[in-house]
């Protein structure tokens, strides 16, 4: 059987230029996956490139989760809110509970993404 070959995909010129927030990481994540999703190719917008593929961003959450950081809860309010493209607004009463988990879990993801370079 013939082996496979691993061949890194290259990046496109222009230097990378990392998000402002990890919010913000995470909603282009969302967007990223969404287009997987629906059979579509992801563009970041405006020929932009970014200092990461969109699962690292998934990727660091997941490690806090295994790692005990975060726990299962701050992710489902992430990829809840995540997918309707916006955050969850403490000042209605439904939501303030998913305010302060969604806060808590891109504080947290914040160290780690500016540790790895994908934010400012």
């Amino acid at each position: 059987m013939k082996r496979k070959r691993y061949i890194p995909r290259p990046l496109p010129g222009g230097a990378a230029r990392p998000f402002e927030t990890a919010e913000e990481a995470w909603f282009w994540f969302i967007r990223a996956h969404k287009a997987r999703r629906d059979g579509r190719r992801f563009e970041a917008g405006g020929g932009m490139v970014r200092p990461c593929e969109a699962d690292d961003v998934y990727l660091a959450a997941l490690t806090l989760v295994r790692a005990g950081v975060l726990r299962l809860l701050h992710l489902r309010t992430l990829l809840d809110f995540g997918v309707r493209e916006r955050a969850p607004d403490a000042r209605v009463g439904d939501e303030a509970q998913a305010a302060r988990l969604w806060d808590e879990a891109l504080d947290r993801m914040a160290t780690v993404l500016r540790r790895k370079g994908i934010l400012a």
